[in-house]
C-alpha cells in the first residue's frame, strides 16, 4: 500500500502562505535564566523553515515577546501571532487570568506591540473561555462575543493588527464570529481529542486555518495523550520515527488548513517537531490512528 504525505507542505495564515510547521513559544519561558539560548532556539527555528510564530504577552509576563523582539528580525518573513483575553496572575494558583473585557482587550494588543517591538501585528487571536481545556468566565469575564469583535474589528481597521482569530471557542461562537472575518481557530484538538471535528470541518470550508494547541493531547493530569497510544507507538515503530512525530504527522494528514505550533524548549525536539511535516502515512496507517477513539477530559489550565 502507498504511503502519503501531507497533500500539500504549505498553508494559509492571515493571506500569507506559510509552512504547515510553526513555532508556539509559550516554553520559552523555561529559558528565562539563559536568554541566548532562547535567542539561539528561535534562530535555529528560522534556519529549519519555521515562518510563523505563536505568542502572547502573557507567556512570561512579556519575556517571550521580548526575545523574539530579539532573535527575529524583518527579513526574516515570520509571521508573528499573538492572542489577547488573559493577562498574568504572578504568584497565583493559575499563573494566569482571564482579561476579557474589551478595554482590557485593547491593552493586550498595545502590550504585545510594546513588548514585540511592532507597529502592527499580523494576526491576534481573541483567547475566549467558552469551551476546555482551561479557565472559566465568571463576573465582570462574562463579556458579550460582539462588544469583543467590536474592538477586534477597530484595531484591526486602525491598522494596529492585521487579522482576527478565535481560541478557545464553541461551534456556535464561530458561526456567529463568521461575519466579522476570522482567520484563523485555536482549539484544544488532537488524535484523543476530536470533539471539535465539526467546527473543523466548518473552517476548512470557510478557509480558515485550524491551528490546534495541545496537538499532542495532554501534557497535564486528566488528558490523554496521543503518545501512549499503542496505535501511535506501533506505527512509531514501524517508521522509525517517534510517536509525537506521528501524532503531529497524523494532523497534517487529517485536514489541509490545519497548522501546528509544537513548542518545546530544546533544540533536538524543535527539529523533530518540523520533521514531522514530512512523514508518509500510508492507508493502513491512517486508517488505524483514525480509529484511536476520543477520550476528552478537562482541567483547570490556562493556555
Amino acid at each position: 500500500m502507498s504511503s502519503i504525505t501531507p497533500s500539500d507542505p504549505t498553508g494559509t495564515l492571515a493571506g500569507r502562505t506559510v509552512s504547515r510547521v510553526g513555532y508556539g513559544a509559550m516554553q520559552l519561558e523555561r529559558l528565562r535564566e539563559d536568554r541566548a539560548a532562547g535567542v539561539a532556539l528561535l534562530r535555529r527555528a528560522v534556519d529549519l523553515g519555521v515562518d510563523h510564530i505563536d505568542t502572547a504577552q502573557f507567556y512570561g509576563n512579556g519575556f517571550v515577546n521580548e526575545l523574539i523582539r530579539e532573535a527575529i528580525h524583518p527579513e526574516d518573513g515570520v509571521l508573528i501571532v499573538s492572542k489577547v483575553g488573559a493577562a498574568p496572575n504572578p504568584g497565583g494558583r493559575i499563573p494566569l487570568r482571564l482579561a476579557q473585557r474589551p478595554e482590557e482587550l485593547r491593552e493586550g494588543v498595545e502590550a504585545n506591540l510594546a513588548t514585540l517591538g511592532l507597529d502592527r501585528i499580523p494576526l491576534v487571536n481573541l483567547r475566549r473561555a467558552d469551551i476546555g481545556p482551561g479557565l472559566r468566565a465568571e463576573g465582570d469575564q462574562v463579556v458579550d462575543l460582539d462588544d469583543q469583535l467590536a474592538v477586534m474589528t477597530a484595531l484591526r481597521d486602525e491598522g494596529k493588527i492585521g487579522a482576527i482569530g478565535l481560541s478557545s471557542v464553541s461551534l456556535d461562537v464561530l458561526r456567529r464570529a463568521l461575519p466579522a472575518g476570522i482567520a484563523c481557530v485555536q482549539n484544544a484538538y488532537s488524535l484523543v481529542a476530536r470533539d471539535d471535528e465539526e467546527m473543523l470541518r466548518l473552517c476548512l470550508a470557510k478557509s480558515i486555518a485550524w491551528v490546534p494547541y495541545f496537538p499532542l493531547g495532554g501534557a497535564f493530569p486528566g488528558l490523554a495523550k496521543v503518545t501512549e497510544e499503542p496505535a501511535v507507538q506501533d506505527a512509531a515503530r514501524a517508521l522509525d520515527v517517534t510517536p509525537a512525530q506521528v501524532g503531529l504527522a497524523w494532523l497534517l494528514h487529517h485536514a489541509p488548513n490545519i497548522l501546528l505550533i509544537p513548542g518545546t524548549a530544546d533544540a533536538g525536539h524543535l527539529a523533530a517537531n518540523v520533521a514531522a511535516g514530512t512523514i508518509a502515512l500510508d492507508d493502513a496507517t491512517l486508517a488505524a490512528l483514525d480509529a484511536v477513539p476520543t477520550r476528552t477530559g478537562d482541567i483547570e489550565l490556562g493556555e
